[in-house]
């Protein structure tokens, strides 16, 4: 018993000591040194972060949009093999009768097909001035209630009440706005807001005037043509009411999942798809995210390998350089745990120092940069994608790489025979 109470006190003594020698061994490095290393420790855990939070960023950007302007907190949509939601104002009615439900908007939904050049083309065989997409017959005030949709219009205006004759284009219809090409692909070419295009809808046809463009970087609301409810339910015949999708809105704080229960033991679940906008996200999308996310942790992980061997050549050559100097240490009965803590004590202090840099540049200046100027690409408006929890556990793993890291060098030039290092013996 008294054996081990000699170790544990000899162990806290090498503790109290190694941090004794270590904050001396701090204070006597070059500044310049010092700050070169941190900035290298911060460098390495930004690189962790940032670089699978850009890569994540790409997708969940696309995301967020898909719920914000598309999909809502909810969408009920149609069954498989289904036109449209049978019996659809009553789905309606329960939809907007829920305690927790805030916004509701209907789409009357179909096929159609825009025509720019139906006045001037002379013969059938001439190239079509034409694109085709998915019609989407709107409440302008129920729209904007639930996705804000006016804020998507890069060009013109949003649709009002009276615009019975207007539509919005979604920008993936528009040559101006895609540049890729494919085979059968027909685009909208010198359109612009205010020009007349012919709407065909099976076969019936009517003139109507560009008002706006939308352009979401959502490949579904930018592949529509939206238009009043009221105009395309006259231009198909539709007397019935029935809508092909429903976005619901939710009050702050409400969990989708719950009101998307409570609607499937209403029964809502039998004539209609019901999901949340987590659920109702394409499965390529998902594919991405994750494949992203795997990229990132693998460009980290290469980082992580990369600070371990600039913390362990620094101590490493720190610890050679001293090697008098500790054989001193041990001549005169320091013990070896102390000398190692001291410089495990160094690893972390260059670790903890730039993590916490590394954590004020990333939440201080990087993530409110972003959010507010989103990297712009063709398929989505780029964020950094910085989950607090995930943030931290790199820093742990960069942490325990740095602990590591600077116990190996330590650990290999204190087992040297002490009168050799003294001597300078190899």
């Amino acid at each position: 018993m008294s054996r081990l109470k000699k170790r544990i006190n000899t162990f806290f003594t090498s503790l109290r000591v190694g941090w004794f020698l270590a904050i001396r061994q701090v204070k006597r490095s070059s500044a310049a040194t010092t700050g070169l290393i941190i900035f290298v420790m911060m460098l390495t855990f930004l690189n962790l972060v940032v670089v699978r939070g850009v890569l994540v960023g790409l997708i969940q950007g696309s995301t967020d949009v898909f719920k914000s302007a598309y999909a809502g907190d909810v969408l009920i949509s149609t069954l498989p093999k289904k036109d449209f939601i049978e019996n659809s104002p009553s789905v309606i009615q329960i939809v907007k009768d829920l305690p927790w439900t805030d916004a509701v908007s209907a789409r009357v939904l179909d096929g159609g097909k825009l025509e720019a050049n139906y006045k001037t083309r002379l013969r059938l065989t001439d190239d079509p001035n034409s694109a085709s997409g998915q019609v989407s017959g709107v409440n302008p005030v129920e729209e904007e209630a639930v996705t804000k949709l006016s804020t998507k219009v890069v060009e013109g205006n949003y649709l009002t009440a009276s615009d019975v004759d207007s539509i919005l284009v979604g920008s993936n219809l528009l040559k101006k706005y895609v540049t890729a090409e494919a085979p059968g692909l027909t685009l909208l070419t010198n359109v612009k807001v205010g020009d007349k295009v012919r709407l065909t809808i099976g076969t019936v046809q009517k003139e109507v005037t560009i008002k706006g463009v939308v352009r979401s970087r959502s490949g579904i609301l930018d592949q529509r043509i939206v238009m009043l409810d009221s105009t395309l339910r006259s231009l198909t015949g539709r007397t019935d009411f029935n809508v092909g999708e429903i976005a619901v809105k939710l009050k702050p704080g409400v969990d989708p999942t719950f009101v998307k229960n409570i609607l499937l033991a209403s029964k809502v679940g039998e004539v209609a798809t019901v999901q949340t906008a987590d659920e109702a996200i394409p499965s390529f999308l998902i594919d991405i995210k994750n494949t992203f996310g795997i990229l990132g942790n693998v460009v980290g992980s290469i980082g992580l390998v990369v600070a371990s061997i600039t913390i362990f050549i620094v101590i490493f050559v720190n610890a050679i350089t001293r090697r008098k100097y500790i054989g001193i240490l041990k001549g005169i009965g320091i013990h070896a745990t102390a000398v190692e803590f001291a410089y495990v004590l160094q690893s972390v202090f260059y670790a903890g120092v730039g993590i916490a840099l590394g954590l004020l540049v990333l939440y201080g200046f990087l993530v409110p940069y972003i959010e507010v100027n989103p990297v712009k690409f063709p398929f989505s408006d780029g964020i950094l994608v910085a989950e607090l929890s995930n943030t931290l556990i790199r820093a742990a793993l960069l942490m325990i790489a740095t602990l590591i890291a600077g116990y190996i060098p330590a650990r290999i030039v204190v087992k040297q025979n002490t009168l050799d290092a003294i001597l300078g013996r190899k």
